[in-house]
């Protein structure tokens, strides 16, 4: 866990020890108080979101390539292959993965995890539905490794531009200061072609 996300966790704990304040305060008819104290819980939530657009406006984008873990925390994804077969009149996406723990003591998932190619316009191409494959959120123990993939198919006059994923509620890393997926982040993704 990163410190910005300790960080995040801190104000999450602070804000709701504010709002019970507040609420405490407003129970007792305490009415300016309250409000005083909701006021500035609002402004430090502007000031917080703020330097998170900030930074994610400013930070640079990262690009991997095919064979080039992504890594959060220990869970980590890798494209291996990826092979193009044109399907009038859409062209075909067969996306070999790698998911992998670099935990060295616990069993872990990564709870949600998905996947999209995105193309050049950041249109979101979904996997095809494939009941037998591994899924991306496969419990795995230390140091375990499986191989699985998906098919995307996008329409032939698409250009593609690469592979995203992430795991979890997409609201929740879109708050927290220099994580990939923050506001106004450009997003990190795997260079297909």
């Amino acid at each position: 866990m990163a410190a910005f996300d300790l960080f995040f966790l801190l104000l999450v704990v602070v804000s709701l020890g504010t709002l019970a304040t507040a609420l405490v305060a407003g129970c007792r008819r305490q009415r300016n108080r309250a409000l005083q104290i909701l006021r500035n819980l609002g402004a430090g939530a502007l000031a917080y979101l703020t330097v998170v657009a900030l930074v994610g406006i400013t930070a640079p984008q990262r690009v991997l390539r095919v064979g080039q873990p992504w890594c959060f925390d220990d869970w980590c994804l890798s494209v291996e292959s990826v092979r193009r077969t044109p399907a009038p009149p859409r062209v075909r996406y067969q996306v070999s993965l790698r998911v992998f723990s670099r935990a060295r003591r616990v069993s872990q998932s990564a709870k949600g995890a998905w996947v999209y190619l995105i193309d050049a316009q950041g249109h979101r191409y979904p996997p095809e539905p494939d009941g037998s494959a591994v899924p991306l959120d496969v419990r795995l123990a230390p140091g375990e490794s499986v191989r699985t993939s998906r098919s995307f198919c996008m329409p032939a006059g698409a250009t593609p531009v690469g592979l995203i994923t992430g795991h979890g509620p997409a609201w929740l890393p879109a708050l927290i200061i220099a994580d990939e997926a923050s506001l106004f982040h450009k997003r990190t993704f795997v260079q297909l072609e």
